[in-house]
């Protein structure tokens, strides 16, 4: 973490985070893991993406996953996306379905998210990096304490932001946040899980695209163009 790739605006509310002992130890153990010939996905430089790409300030909506996709060549440090010329996970394929039924926008032939993150849609795992054939094997070694303290500093903003919680995991590691129903300025929707198994118990109709720009008109913000464009 020595070459951390991290926009100004989130490094400097984080970097008490990254002094702490929690992080050496996560620091450590990575290390040693690589040492040992595991491979870890994303790529170093990709740990911290889905930040570099989003500065806090224009952090609009919050989509939380759980860990990086484990397969060759998927993960690029953003929730549910995957780089330009992999197949399209399961899950995406339903986020993409219901954003088609719900604002009538054509499926993407690809699974690349950067162009939300660009626009303001935080996509952060609770969990930044796995090992490769191993889903969840980072899962309590210090990354969700990280995570925590993102999602607080998105929690403490000012402007409202919309936040996308997608199944119990990502409902219980923010439950913390200041909703619209406790008294607070942020639109929390839930529903389940875009997984195939669990997409058809709540997750397709939920129509949660619509109603974030919804709100985000509401309060003079601008819109998501949850449109995706073509690859080059």
């Amino acid at each position: 973490m020595s070459t951390i790739k991290l926009h100004p605006s989130w490094l400097a509310p984080l970097e008490q985070e990254f002094a702490q002992p929690y992080m050496a130890a996560l620091r450590d153990y990575l290390r040693a893991e690589k040492a040992a010939g595991k491979r870890i996905f994303p790529a170093g430089k990709d740990w911290f993406r889905a930040l570099d790409l989003t500065p806090l300030e224009q952090v609009r909506v919050v989509i939380l996953g759980q860990d990086p996709y484990h397969g060759e060549g998927q993960a690029h440090g953003l929730c549910f996306s995957v780089q330009p010329g992999v197949r399209t996970p399961p899950s995406l394929v339903n986020i993409y379905k219901e954003m088609e039924t719900d604002l009538g926008i054509p499926r993407a032939q690809h699974g690349f998210l950067e162009h939300w993150a660009q626009q303001g849609v935080l996509l952060l795992n609770a969990v930044l990096t796995v090992e490769m054939g191993r889903a969840a094997a980072h899962q309590g070694r210090g990354w969700e304490r990280f995570t925590d303290a993102v999602i607080r500093l998105v929690n403490a903003k000012a402007e409202p932001v919309v936040f996308l919680l997608w199944g119990s995991h990502a409902q219980k590691k923010a439950a913390f946040v200041e909703s619209i129903d406790k008294g607070g300025r942020h639109l929390v929707l839930k529903s389940p899980h875009p997984s195939p198994l669990s997409a058809h118990s709540g997750f397709f109709g939920s129509r949660p695209f619509s109603k974030a720009n919804a709100f985000l008109e509401s309060v003079g913000q601008k819109p998501i163009d949850w449109a995706l464009p073509p690859l080059s």
